[in-house]
């Protein structure tokens, strides 16, 4: 069984030092720093499965490191913030994170998060099985669920985890509408964590990425009332 490495970014240390303690504890490979730019080059060298990122560090706005560990990293990113307002969450999805966390937190609450974003078996035998196909061609779309890479007329695409795992739930399955409700569970699986609000910020970050004109968009289509549902021609 694979040993996950977590990468913590938080300028505190007592925090840092006490879940590392707990983390490796739960038998996670933990690494930690406190700045933006350590945390930048740590992605680079230590490569985490996941990262753990304060939103207010004291070179950088956690919120806008996230774009910039984005380009060096698709491991699921979940965000501690002492901001609860809702604005705030998503803002720190629309940035290309997958979870979010109010402080103060339980240690406990924050493995089931980690266990949440990291687990693979709960999800969708398409999206993570090696397959006799692993291509799935669209268009001007291939997808290669094996290698995990998107190309757009012959140009990749870099997605997140969530971003690539949600596109591949829509493309196996393309021009069939999907609720809200529905991709949650799929793709967010059924541990009863974290918001549906999830899915319609995630589909806008994916627009923004596989769309020409993410405002009027020809791929991945809402349909009021019903949810979504990836189009081909």
């Amino acid at each position: 069984m694979k040993n996950f490495k977590i990468l913590i970014v938080d300028d505190e240390i007592e925090i840092c030092e006490l879940l590392k303690l707990y983390l490796e504890n739960a038998n996670y490979i933990v690494e930690f720093c406190h700045t933006g730019d350590e945390a930048l080059q740590l992605t680079k060298e230590f490569d985490p499965d996941l990262i753990i990122l304060d939103v207010l560090l004291p070179d950088i706005n956690g919120v806008d490191l996230c774009p910039n560990l984005r380009k060096h990293t698709s491991a699921p990113i979940i965000f501690l913030s002492c901001k609860k307002q809702e604005h705030d969450k998503i803002s720190g999805l629309e940035a290309g994170g997958d979870d979010y966390i109010s402080k103060p937190f339980s240690p406990r609450e924050l493995v089931a998060r980690i266990k949440a974003n990291l687990r693979r078996e709960s999800l969708s035998p398409f999206i993570i099985q090696e397959c006799d196909e692993p291509n799935i061609e669209l268009s001007n779309m291939t997808i290669d669920r094996n290698n995990h890479t998107v190309i757009i007329d012959d140009e990749r695409i870099s997605l997140s985890v969530k971003e690539f795992e949600l596109l591949c739930f829509l493309a196996n399955s393309p021009n069939k509408v999907f609720s809200v409700e529905d991709i949650y569970q799929q793709v967010w699986s059924n541990d009863g964590i974290g918001d549906i609000r999830t899915v319609m910020v995630h589909v806008r970050n994916l627009r923004k990425k596989i769309e020409k004109n993410p405002a009027r968009p020809r791929n991945i289509i809402n349909i009021r009332g019903a949810g979504y549902m990836l189009k081909t021609e």
